[in-house]
C-alpha cells in the first residue's frame, strides 16, 4: 500500500529534488502547493481563467512534465501532473461555483492547506459556466495524457517500489 503524503515535513525548508526519498505521491492534488522547487517553478504557469490561458498553461506545463522525466525527476513529473489535475479541478469548482467557493465557511485553522470539506456543507451549484468548463476539459486531457505516459507510470512504480 503506497504511503500517504507527509504533512508533517517543513516544505518551505526542503528541496525534494534533493531529497526525493522524502516524497510521497499521496493521493490526487496532495502536497501541490507546498513542495520545492517544483511550485515555485511550475505555479508561475499556471492558469485556467479562460480557455485560452488554460490551453497554454496545460501545454506549458506539460512539456516541464516530459522534461522532468526524460531527467528521471520523478517528483517533478509527479508535481507537474499534480498541476495538471489542480488545473481540472479548479476550473470545474469555478465552473460549478461562481466564484470558485465550493464549501460554506473557513477551513479550520489545524485543516489550512489539506484539500478537502472537513466537515462543511458543500454550497449549492450555479448555473455551469461554459467558459470555465472548456478550460476545465483542456486541463484534463493534459491531466489525462500525464498520468497514463509510460515513462511517468514506470516511474512512479520505482519511486514507489523505493521510498514506499
Amino acid at each position: 500500500m503506497p504511503q500517504k503524503f507527509d504533512y508533517s515535513l517543513d516544505y518551505a525548508a526542503l528541496d525534494l529534488r534533493e531529497h526525493p526519498e522524502l516524497y510521497r505521491v499521496g493521493v490526487g492534488e496532495q502536497g501541490v502547493l507546498l513542495v520545492q522547487p517544483y511550485k515555485s517553478e511550475l505555479l508561475p504557469h499556471w492558469r485556467f481563467a479562460t480557455p485560452q490561458l488554460a490551453r497554454e498553461s496545460s501545454e506549458k506545463i506539460y512539456a516541464m512534465f516530459l522534461a522532468y522525466l526524460k531527467t528521471g525527476d520523478f517528483v517533478g513529473a509527479d508535481m507537474a501532473r499534480k498541476f495538471l489535475q489542480m488545473g481540472y479541478t479548479r476550473a470545474r469548482r469555478y465552473a460549478n461555483h461562481k466564484g470558485g467557493k465550493k464549501y460554506d465557511g473557513p477551513v479550520p485553522a489545524d485543516k489550512k492547506g489539506v484539500s478537502g470539506a472537513h466537515g462543511r456543507p458543500e454550497l449549492p451549484r450555479t448555473p455551469p459556466d461554459p467558459v470555465k468548463a472548456e478550460a476545465a476539459s483542456i486541463f484534463k486531457a493534459k491531466w489525462d495524457e500525464a498520468a497514463a505516459h509510460p515513462a511517468y507510470l514506470r516511474q512512479k512504480a520505482e519511486h514507489r517500489a523505493n521510498y514506499g
